[in-house]
């Protein structure tokens, strides 16, 4: 008997954007564990189209505060910083802001929880 197969399709939105800016300010410790990244005040998640921007975003995030790379992943646009929440805010705001600015990406609104 054959095991059936499931197939992933993924959709990429055309453009130039920041699709998501959130910063988590002080995450409950498992979210750290389920995520296997280091334990610091606060999260910032960003995701951006095209896809490999989240490597132009890493280099601003990190030139601009103190944060850590949490996840980086150039085939999905997804980043994670880490750090305490002030220097994380900094973070998601330059890279919006710079990409915005600099390169004409649409910017996203940064939300906070």
């Amino acid at each position: 008997m054959e095991q059936e197969r499931s197939r992933v399709i993924q959709e990429f939105v055309p453009g130039k954007q920041v699709t998501l800016a959130h910063v988590i300010a002080n995450p409950d410790e498992m979210l750290y564990t389920k995520l296997g990244i280091k334990e610091e005040g606060a999260i910032g998640i960003l995701t951006l189209t095209p896809t490999e921007t989240a490597i132009i975003a890493a280099d601003i995030a990190t030139k601009a505060a103190s944060v850590e790379l949490g996840f980086l992943d150039r085939f999905t646009g997804s980043l994670i910083v880490v750090g305490d929440v002030s220097a994380v805010e900094m973070a998601v705001e330059a890279v919006n802001t710079v990409l915005s600015q600099k390169l004409k990406f649409t910017p996203a609104l940064v939300t906070k929880s």
